[in-house]
């Protein structure tokens, strides 16, 4: 346990960053979560606007540094290979 008033202090400020850090994972998978659902439905469209809102989110998860740059990009990437397979 932290004993130092500024180790008590570090405690409290992790405590909200991680907070702040897991909303914005989930909502970052929330979004992904329904890219890959309107897939398996078949719906191309769907598909495409829920990545189109999706995109965005992940980057900006990477931007906060949720997830790594990369992360974000391969996600990205195979998620817009997946839309453009069904879409053809």
């Amino acid at each position: 346990m932290a004993n130092t008033t500024s180790a008590k202090k570090a405690t409290r400020k992790i405590e909200r960053r991680t907070a702040v850090n897991r909303a914005r994972r989930s909502r970052m998978r929330t979004f992904v979560k329904k890219v890959e659902a309107a897939l398996l439905a078949g719906d191309a469209a769907a598909a495409a606007e829920a990545l189109k809102a999706a995109a965005p989110e992940m980057m900006r998860a990477a931007q906060k540094g949720v997830v790594h740059k990369n992360t974000a990009s391969r996600k990205v990437s195979r998620l817009t290979r997946a839309v453009k397979a069904l879409s053809a």
